[in-house]
């Protein structure tokens, strides 16, 4: 027994009591002073708490959100400046207990992936974030009760200890929510709220969408993207415009749009320019010619309004979905919460921002500026300087 001033009994680590009885001590339980010898009790943080008594594995979190007055999804780690949805939620994860303290100054150490990026003020419907985790109780009930209601997350799977969602996600669906009164020929008295669109022009749309579908040449629809860079092909699934609705006196229209991946702008720029021909700007013969080798100015339509609708892991879920252990990317469980995320906190945002910023209006007032007719040969080379390509999110800012 080690030697106290007081006369009292002092436990050695895994030794007897004054009585002699025996306690059985962890020898992580104490440490001992060097400068005086004595023997004090060590606190454990509560990681390893945490470590002890849950079991660390690799899980998918759906997460929804609104990205109203945040700088996009991806976080700038030492730029409190700027603030990002990941700021919100791995400060969640590490109050709510899920992951420990520097993991959230060091996001590898909890192999953190995003499936896409958004840019500034772009929302997200069905985000897939990837992250290993220590299986608390009520998790995503924890998590929530730390985010702002503008973020939630509204499931959580396991998954492989390899899986990276952004790697393995096949596909990414995108909506753009836009006022239909851009849809109104220029020639048009109505171009305010007052405009309804017209079945005919339902179709033209849709006709000018489908065009894009298959392999092409986006080098147009992007910033410094060289013609001949092989990675400026880019497969379109499918995109088509949804019947018009009306939300607050003014009608809107979603166009969905599904692709392997997205680069800078893309999708903006792909919307852009089929509004420029639906209002008479330009010829509809300007799509086959953004898709050659020549430099043609494509107007990009505003960030408000595009949204990270889905996103899809079909290979995975064949592979790994009905292994037993894990389960299907799929969230028809969750699709209610989605819908309803979509109507408190999306679409509201959308239609507000709309009604007050009118940036629809102002970008709409800047096409007759732009040439449709000229192109340019050779503006581009493959040694320009290429923005960062940013896989399933177009721009939808300026970095998505």
């Amino acid at each position: 027994m080690a030697e106290n001033t007081s006369g009292d009994a002092v436990l050695e680590p895994g030794g007897l009591t004054s009585g002699g009885g025996k306690r059985a001590v962890s020898d992580q339980d104490y440490e001992r002073d060097d400068k005086n010898g004595q023997i004090t009790k060590k606190f454990k943080s509560e990681a390893d708490d945490q470590s002890k008594k849950f079991p660390k594995r690799k899980v998918a979190l759906l997460v929804s959100y609104s990205g109203k007055g945040y700088h996009g999804m991806q976080r700038n780690v030492g730029s409190s400046q700027f603030k990002t949805i990941e700021d919100e939620l791995v400060q969640a994860l590490v109050r709510s207990g899920c992951i420990p303290e520097n993991h959230g100054d060091d996001m590898k150490k909890m192999s953190f992936q995003r499936c896409a990026r958004t840019d500034k003020g772009v929302s997200a419907a069905g985000q897939i974030v990837s992250l290993k985790v220590w299986l608390i109780d009520d998790l995503v009930e924890k998590i929530n009760t730390h985010l702002p209601s503008s973020i939630r997350i509204l499931g959580l799977k396991r998954v492989t200890g390899g899986f990276n969602s952004k790697n393995n996600c096949d596909a990414r669906t995108y909506f753009y929510m836009m006022p239909t009164f851009a849809f109104a020929h220029k020639d048009q008295e109505l171009q305010d709220e007052s405009y309804r669109m017209s079945p005919e022009t339902l179709e033209q749309v849709n006709q000018l969408l489908a065009s894009y579908k298959g392999t092409h040449n986006f080098h147009n629809f992007t910033s410094q993207k060289a013609a001949r860079d092989p990675s400026a092909k880019r497969y379109i699934m499918d995109m088509f415009c949804e019947e018009p609705f009306v939300r607050e006196g003014s009608e809107f229209a979603v166009i969905k749009v599904k692709g392997q991946s997205f680069m800078l702008h893309q999708i903006r720029k792909m919307i852009g320019l089929m509004v420029a021909v639906v209002k008479g700007y330009a010829s509809p013969d300007i799509l086959e010619r953004s898709w050659g080798i020549e430099k043609v100015d494509i107007p990009k339509a505003p960030g408000l309004g595009l949204v990270l609708e889905q996103v899809h892991f079909e290979r995975y879920n064949q592979r790994f979905g009905n292994d037993g252990m894990h389960e299907a990317l799929e969230w028809a469980v969750e699709e209610r919460k989605i819908a309803d995320f979509k109507e408190d906190y999306i679409y509201p945002t959308i239609i507000q921002t709309e009604r007050e910023e009118k940036s629809m209006s102002s970008w709409l007032s800047t096409l007759p500026i732009h040439d449709f007719n000229a192109t340019v040969s050779g503006v581009q080379s493959n040694d320009s300087k290429k923005d960062s390509e940013l896989d399933g999110s177009d721009d939808a800012g300026d970095s998505d």
